[in-house]
């Protein structure tokens, strides 16, 4: 089976914050932005893996979800606890200060984790998770 990763999904609560966080302080392009009854989807991802994206959505149209549960998604959202992404780069430091000089939220700063690599994190507008590790 040969099988690759196409797109991810991270909720979003407002299209302009997210995407001045993907592509002005992160740098991926914006591929789709895509408008339906007053909401947005927003495709982006990296200039040079157009097959891999980040689909960033409004929950709130998420089908078959009740009001509690939305009311539920809103609140972890607010706190950080509902969604992450793990990205990779070969120069966590400048990434990390690139990222911080864009006046993004740091959680860590780039740290030598006990279990092996060096990463960093920040949340994006909507309190997602993003990390960021060293690779290779």
């Amino acid at each position: 089976m040969n099988l690759s990763i196409q797109a991810s999904f991270l909720p979003q609560n407002d299209p302009e914050a997210a995407i001045a966080f993907y592509r002005d302080i992160l740098g991926f392009e914006v591929r789709k932005n895509v408008g339906y009854n007053g909401m947005h989807w927003i495709t982006v991802g990296p200039a040079d893996q157009p097959g891999t994206s980040i689909v960033l959505y409004p929950p709130a149209a998420s089908p078959g979800l009740t009001d509690d549960e939305r009311r539920t998604i809103e609140e972890m959202m607010a706190k950080g606890t509902y969604g992450s992404i793990l990205l990779a780069t070969k120069d966590v430091d400048g990434t990390f200060e690139r990222l911080q000089a864009g006046d993004a939220e740091v959680v860590q700063e780039p740290t030598d984790q006990p279990y092996g690599v060096r990463d960093c994190a920040f949340r994006d507008p909507a309190g997602n998770m993003v990390r960021i590790q060293q690779e290779g």
